[in-house]
């Protein structure tokens, strides 16, 4: 084998270990961007395609989530709606949970709150049942809500 080869090799292994390291790194953020999508979806009752769509388009498309797997944020979201399946209070407390942990993190708290909001949106509709639960994750990430004019 040689040298040159030997580089190539270990620059490959270096930047799968380094995109093993990023997953690893992100999955609170992963979390709580699918817990609070489950929180603002479950806001009126019930959650539609529309919401489960337009979720998965924008976490595929956010730079920060692109480490993950589609499967991988699937799973987190439907292991969030089970919670609130199972009970109301048990889903939102899991869910505030998975908030709280990136609350230290301005740019990622901010991140999800601006994803919850466009999947509020995703059905043309902003009403005042997921207008109170947006601001409740706002609180919960420690943001203020007027910033995002709720």
């Amino acid at each position: 084998m040689s040298f040159s080869n030997f580089l190539s090799g270990l620059k490959e292994k270096t930047n799968e270990l380094k995109d093993e390291v990023l997953k690893f790194k992100n999955k609170n953020f992963l979390h709580a961007a699918t817990a609070g999508s489950a929180l603002i979806a479950m806001a009126d009752g019930s959650i539609d395609s529309a919401e489960k769509q337009k979720m998965l388009k924008l976490i595929e498309n956010n730079d920060a989530l692109k480490v993950f797997k589609t499967s991988d944020v699937i799973s987190s979201f439907t292991e969030f709606l089970n919670n609130f399946d199972f009970d109301k209070d048990v889903g939102e407390s899991k869910a505030c949970e998975a908030l709280n942990r990136i609350k230290d993190n301005n740019v990622e708290a901010r991140t999800v709150m601006r994803l919850i909001l466009a999947i509020a949106a995703s059905d043309g509709v902003f009403d005042q049942d997921e207008k109170i639960v947006a601001i409740k994750i706002a609180k919960e990430l420690g943001l203020n809500p007027a910033d995002f004019e709720l």
